[in-house]
């Protein structure tokens, strides 16, 4: 089976509260037609029919209420990687698929796209502001798919898979965060040379 860490990682995302979950939509909703600065707790209390105590029950503070919103698009995003990665063949294959399909994916997501050409500073504060949970969230991920790769013998069961998670998440979020003057990031081809020679080469465990 596949690692499912990210899970626990994105353990305050509970759909079973269906009023949790509207609140989250409507968040959703709101942040995207009108963007988070301009978007106020009462805007999203309206959006979602609830009243404004209803939404400070579940999200303590707008802050709280935006980093959940951005958590749980990763979590759609990490549904729909385990769904890309299939057509590629080989451990090397997956990196680089995976670099370049979280770069569209993410860059192309109404929301957290629209904050990287808006709002970057506010994205990047949201990310970084959480003390470290996004991107926590993120490496469990990368890592347990790591994890994955070592069981089935594709790649070394010495390879430091947390660390190398870390590292990878870092390099992408890196392009995500800061415009690069050097990589189009609308470009698969040189998105996946990239990968091919920073980020594979990361599977073969090295000496420290």
């Amino acid at each position: 089976m596949l690692e499912r860490a990210y899970i626990d990682a994105l353990e305050q995302v509970d759909d079973s509260d269906e009023t949790r979950s509207r609140v989250l939509d409507s968040a959703y909703e709101q942040f995207c037609r009108m963007g988070i600065q301009r978007s106020t707790m009462e805007d999203v209390a309206r959006r979602a029919k609830v009243s404004r105590i209803t939404v400070y029950r579940r999200f303590a503070t707008k802050d709280a209420l935006v980093q959940q919103v951005i958590l749980r698009e990763f979590r759609r995003y990490f549904d729909q990687f385990l769904v890309d990665i299939k057509q590629a063949r080989t451990a090397a294959d997956r990196v680089v698929l995976g670099f370049v399909s979280s770069l569209h994916a993410i860059r192309r997501n109404p929301l957290i796209g629209g904050l990287i050409t808006a709002e970057p500073d506010l994205l990047v504060g949201s990310m970084i502001g959480d003390e470290g949970r996004t991107l926590a969230a993120v490496r469990q991920f990368v890592a347990g798919q790591l994890r994955h790769e070592q069981r089935a013998g594709h790649v070394s069961a010495e390879l430091d898979a947390e660390l190398v998670a870390e590292m990878m998440v870092r390099v992408s979020g890196s392009f995500l965060a800061i415009p690069s003057h050097l990589v189009d990031l609308d470009d698969d081809a040189q998105l996946a040379a990239l990968a091919r020679q920073f980020l594979v080469p990361m599977l073969e465990p090295r000496p420290i």
